[in-house]
């Protein structure tokens, strides 16, 4: 009689001390039978593409056509509110730490080919952070965090597999850069795929993850930076050829829609491939640009003004959303408006998704920010952003009196409504989408003004500079951006190494500093795999 009492409650006992242990089963208790159930965490599939324009996409009413990314969007949430860096290196060395660009040392520019200089590696990494709750994590794409050292890759990063270029740009289809070549298979120099058009060869390779990673009992991190659609305009002559009579006065803009059109049939096709292996029910797709659009290169951010590489909204305002059947329904179809920040992104990804914790990183400035993407009734925990501060790039300008800030340096703080910039002249104007008919708008420059502010929320095209209004307001934001100052660590923006040069390593762009012994292996390891 006593064991029939106990024997029960011994094993519910146990069941309660292996759910507390560990976060990672689902105890289900029967009347008859104990059913332990595995608790999968979502597959995640991050896609970054690349100087894509805030109009240049379907819903908001650009002529380009994407179908994919329109569909995806509209059954997902809108991000409406989000922000990017105006600039490549910055906001993926933000969306791979968590962390602004002040506190990296990658304030200013990008990390040119040649430059000695990579992600700190000190800084822990998305990829390297979601290994330790037991993700697979594979990248296809564009890196453009540095490679001078072997360390600084992407497999060294906390990539199980890479595929795709270390450096900022180059042909599509040759895949050379100033007289180097650059595509990589894991460390293999890939040049079997010279001729082939990137976008399409970076679907198929995230394809092949995919389907290899249907065999896999860990949850799946791939994360797919397109070289599209960033400079050399070049695109398969099918995909340019709709756009001759839509943009008739515009070639680059025919070309750079036909590489949007080319990079959403990709998309598409990767979508497809995630259903087919039965991996699309518990994934979640997050959409991201990487800055505005190049204006000088097709791309367009009407009504924004600027453009890439700039701090007006047009260079940091970014398309983004948030596609998965595990969002709530809803929340399925909807806009938000909340304030995000691409260094939202990892603590996101880690805490929200992966159900994890940041510790051991530096601190971040990143926010989860998943209750307020799956909760109509959450808001976003963000209240400012800072845009940067580059105190390598001053304008000459009138100074603001008694400011504990040098508005001659070139930055921007959003806080509230409110955006301050400084240490630009505001030349910088409203481009039209091409044949559209709209009169353009030109700015009202005055001379050696160097800063302004905007009500971003009532009037998010920057029309009006409300600085003289408000400078109480200015010198709130100023006081601001003084106290970020104060944390920032130096600057890292090394010459051009010329021990760089591809005609050094066989007409390649790789790791060029090693130890000896590194040197060794390297050298032997080249001629090897190649």
């Amino acid at each position: 009689m006593v064991n029939r009492v106990l024997v029960p409650v011994l094993a519910l006992f146990l069941l309660l001390v292996v759910g507390l242990l560990s976060r990672q089963i689902e105890v289900t208790v029967t009347r008859r039978n104990v059913e332990v159930v595995p608790v999968v965490k979502p597959n995640i599939v991050l896609i970054v593409a690349d100087d894509y324009g805030f109009h240049d996409i379907g819903y908001h009413g650009s002529k380009i056509k994407t179908p994919t990314l329109d569909k995806l969007a509209e059954e997902g949430v809108k991000l409406e509110k989000y922000y990017v860096q105006p600039i490549c290196t910055p906001t993926r060395s933000q969306l791979m730490t968590g962390r602004y660009q002040i506190h990296t040392g990658l304030q200013h520019s990008i990390i040119k080919s040649a430059s000695p200089n990579c992600l700190p590696l000190d800084e822990v990494t998305l990829p390297q952070k979601l290994k330790e709750y037991g993700y697979a994590t594979h990248m296809v794409g564009k890196w453009h965090l540095g490679f001078y050292k072997e360390a600084c890759v992407p497999n060294k990063r906390g990539f199980d597999s890479f595929f795709g270029h270390y450096v900022g740009h180059e042909d599509y289809y040759t895949h050379i850069k100033d007289g180097g070549y650059d595509f990589r298979d894991n460390y293999k120099v890939a040049t079997e795929y010279n001729n082939t058009y990137s976008t399409v060869l970076f679907a198929e390779k995230a394809n092949a993850v995919i389907n290899a990673h249907n065999k896999s009992h860990k949850s799946l991190f791939l994360y797919i930076p397109f070289q599209a659609v960033h400079s050399p305009l070049e695109v398969p002559a099918s995909y340019a050829e709709p756009y001759k009579s839509i943009y008739p006065n515009d070639k680059s803009r025919q070309t750079y829609a036909g590489m949007v059109t080319c990079m959403d049939e990709a998309i598409g096709n990767i979508t497809d491939t995630l259903k087919t292996t039965g991996l699309y029910d518990n994934t979640v797709i997050i959409f991201s640009t990487d800055n505005g659009g190049q204006v000088t290169a097709g791309g367009n951010n009407w009504p924004l003004r600027g453009w890439k590489n700039t701090l007006w909204e047009g260079g940091v305002r970014a398309v983004g959303f948030v596609h998965s059947p595990l969002l709530p329904k809803q929340v399925q179809g909807t806009i938000n408006n909340e304030l995000i920040h691409v260094s939202d992104w990892f603590p996101t990804i880690v805490e929200g998704l992966a159900q994890g914790d940041t510790k051991g990183t530096k601190p971040l400035d990143g926010y989860n920010i998943w209750p307020c993407i799956i909760s109509k009734n959450d808001v976003s925990p963000r209240k400012e952003i800072l845009h940067n501060i580059d105190p390598l790039t001053i304008i000459q300008g009138k100074q603001w009196k008694n400011s504990p800030f040098d508005v001659r340096i070139n930055a921007a703080l959003r806080s509230g409504d409110w955006k301050i910039i400084t240490g630009t002249e505001g030349s910088d104007d409203w481009v039209v989408p091409p044949d559209s008919g709209i009169t353009p708008i030109q700015p009202v420059v005055v001379k050696n003004q160097v800063l302004f502010l905007f009500n971003v929320t009532a009037d998010p095209s920057e029309y009006n500079d409300l600085s003289g209004k408000y400078p109480k307001v200015v010198d709130m934001m100023l006081e601001k951006l003084a106290s970020y100052n104060k944390t920032a660590v130096p600057c890292t923006f090394p010459l051009s190494d010329p021990s760089s040069d591809p005609k050094l390593h066989g007409g390649v762009w790789g790791p060029w500093r090693f130890s000896r012994r590194d040197a060794l292996l390297h050298s032997f390891y080249s001629q090897f795999l190649q």
